[in-house]
């Protein structure tokens, strides 16, 4: 029950917003580091980085320059750091064999920043979609996504992300049964300390088009994502999707994307009680980005905001493209004003 102020003039709420330590004093949600996850995205090369257009400020990097962020990035006290393949076209097939190849960007990349930077947490994407020459999540055929043999894809790389040394797997697929067959497939290989950061509610959105540029997979993107990814219509089912990935052996779940999403967010936080994250996306960053560049909107003052609307919504963490920003600018301040 919220309670109501005393009659004007004996309650005067704006007492408590006079100055900044008192709106600091009676903030109801923080921003903290340990909040942020940080995506970047990795490709092939020596000492490479390589503008994402539609990306301002993001880059693809190569092995050694993804050690470098992952440094940066455990520097300033984020804890995880999620990393993203571009994968070149010639090493995509229908089948997406590359997914399982244990000395694959991705794993590559991983075994680098545990040998270099032990103490920063590492996630990887378990998804076919950087790895399929038709683009989609899964392995199709005669246009048609399968999600059976799909699993059976995608069990093999969970183990070899497991193998090269991933802290958190977060499969982005929305394969039915696949968290399920990831978590007995961890258990059974002596992986039972890696985690599963279920992309659990996880729709089909217009706001994903520069992540599939940053991945190389616009291109290759045959049809739409809708016989597999969630309605935006429909937030019962959502929950149905969280409900039973944790039932399945999930141990954090995932609403993507983040901001036009606050309201799941809130839902699957209040009604499950457990680990529950958002995916600012990379159209909502590369929004943010344009209109600051434009100079329409305060960039700074859009990420804050942006981001704390998420902890409101009940949100333990959120992966966001502005990570790194936010991080250096808390180590710089002991507070973030708006």
């Amino acid at each position: 029950m919220v309670q109501t102020p005393a009659p004007f003039p004996m309650a005067r709420p704006r007492r408590n917003r006079r100055t900044d330590w008192l709106r600091d004093l009676t903030r109801e949600n923080e921003l903290s580091v340990n909040d942020l996850i940080w995506p970047v995205f990795v490709r092939d090369g020596d000492d490479v980085m390589e503008p994402v257009q539609s990306m301002p400020g993001v880059n693809r990097m190569s092995v050694s320059r993804v050690v470098e962020a992952a440094n940066d990035a455990a520097n300033v006290g984020i804890p995880v750091i999620a990393v993203f393949p571009y994968t070149d076209p010639s090493n995509k097939t229908p089948a997406a064999e590359e997914a399982w190849n244990p000395n694959n960007l991705v794993n590559r990349a991983t075994r680098a920043i545990k040998k270099q930077v032990p103490d920063i947490g590492v996630m990887l994407d378990v998804a076919l979609d950087p790895y399929n020459s038709d683009g989609h999540d899964g392995i199709v055929r005669d246009g048609v996504i399968l999600n059976d043999e799909t699993l059976i894809a995608l069990e093999k790389q969970t183990l070899v992300q497991a193998e090269a040394g991933a802290d958190i797997l977060g499969p982005s697929d929305m394969m039915d049964g696949r968290i399920g067959v990831m978590r007995r497939a961890l258990e059974q290989n002596d992986f039972p300390d890696t985690a599963i950061m279920a992309y659990s509610a996880k729709y089909a959105s217009a706001f994903y088009g520069p992540f599939r540029d940053a991945v190389g997979a616009t291109g290759a993107l045959l049809g739409d994502k809708k016989t597999y990814q969630l309605d935006a219509g429909n937030t019962n089912e959502a929950l149905r999707m969280v409900a039973r990935d944790l039932d399945e052996g999930a141990d954090m779940v995932m609403v993507k994307p983040g901001m036009p999403y606050l309201d799941i967010c809130q839902r699957v936080s209040s009604e499950f009680g457990v680990p529950t994250y958002a995916y600012q996306v990379s159209g909502e960053y590369a929004m943010i980005s344009a209109a600051s560049s434009n100079g329409w909107i305060d960039r700074n003052k859009a990420i804050l905001e942006s981001l704390l609307a998420f902890k409101r919504a009940g949100c333990s963490g959120i992966l966001s493209y502005f990570a790194l920003e936010v991080a250096q600018a808390i180590s710089k301040e002991a507070r973030l004003s708006f």
